[in-house]
């Protein structure tokens, strides 16, 4: 039986009908994603990997089942997931609107971040230990922000920079000793707040009524400013957004300039796996933390 086959077959067990066509769509750098037609009338969205790291699909659907929990934002709802071969997520199908975005739409989305992130986490970190991202970055429970940002992002990513050639020395040494003095940085007393974790603008999509939903997290309890620097590193929401969000849920004073902290990490994620333009943007984040 194809790859195809055999997927089609997993997903008709998981959502209890019968595949009537599927045909591929964009689905990111790493997974295989298409949009299902089931016999009943349903579409869904899946998306699979030949072979994908341990527990990867089922972090997904735990971190979207998390984000979903308190109500307060749209969240893309979890059908189903198997790590099993052939291992795969299923979604409800969202209509992605073209052109749709709006200043009220903006606000809106701005405000539900703002109620999400207030909710909280047990602890900075994941209850669970799961691992994140394309550098399978740890999560284990910390308990200040200081201690989790430098044990389980800054230093770890400093480790791979090196062993791989990413980053020069110098800029290797300057983001240990970033890590080094986090608890030196204001607002680091905060309770751990419940991330989305990789929020650009690719992981928010708008539906054909305008609403915001989010997909593709890599959720755990951080620092809030840190989704909102992510929602700042490339662009794609509207400064309501960032109104609403403030009026909300008010951030604490400077925190504009804490940006290029919290953009360290994802900044040397890129520089790691794309190099270039990557490694220039990681010494500018590091010479505004001095």
């Amino acid at each position: 039986m194809s790859s195809n086959g055999r997927l089609a077959e997993a997903v008709a067990e998981i959502a209890g009908s019968k595949v009537e066509s599927m045909s591929p769509v964009s689905g990111g750098d790493f997974a295989t994603a298409y949009r299902v037609t089931l016999r009943d009338g349903r579409a869904v969205f899946a998306k699979t990997h030949r072979n994908p790291p341990p527990g990867f699909f089922s972090t997904e659907a735990n971190g979207l089942t998390w984000l979903a929990e308190p109500g307060v934002i749209n969240v893309a709802t979890v059908v189903g997931v198997t790590d099993e071969v052939p291992a795969c997520l299923i979604l409800d199908w969202i209509d992605v609107g073209r052109g749709q975005r709006s200043a009220i739409g903006e606000a809106a989305f701005g405000r539900d971040l703002a109620r999400l992130h207030q909710v909280g986490a047990p602890s900075f970190g994941r209850e669970d230990g799961r691992t994140t991202g394309s550098q399978a970055l740890p999560n284990d429970p910390c308990e200040t922000w200081a201690d989790f940002y430098a044990e389980r992002r800054l230093r770890p990513l400093a480790d791979i920079a090196a062993q791989r050639g990413a980053l020069p020395d110098n800029l290797v040494d300057q983001l240990l000793s970033v890590a080094d003095r986090l608890a030196d940085f204001a607002a680091a007393d905060e309770a751990p707040a419940r991330l989305h974790g990789d929020l650009w603008a690719g992981n928010r999509v708008v539906d054909a009524t305008g609403e915001s939903w989010l997909i593709d997290p890599a959720c755990h309890g951080g620092h809030r400013e840190f989704d909102l620097a992510m929602m700042m590193l490339f662009g794609g929401f509207g400064a309501e957004a960032f109104e609403a969000y403030d009026d909300e849920y008010p951030l604490q004073a400077g925190w504009e300039q804490r940006v290029p902290l919290h953009q360290l990490a994802p900044l040397v994620v890129h520089a790691i796996k794309f190099g270039g333009g990557y490694v220039g943007a990681v010494n500018d984040a590091l010479n505004a933390c001095r």
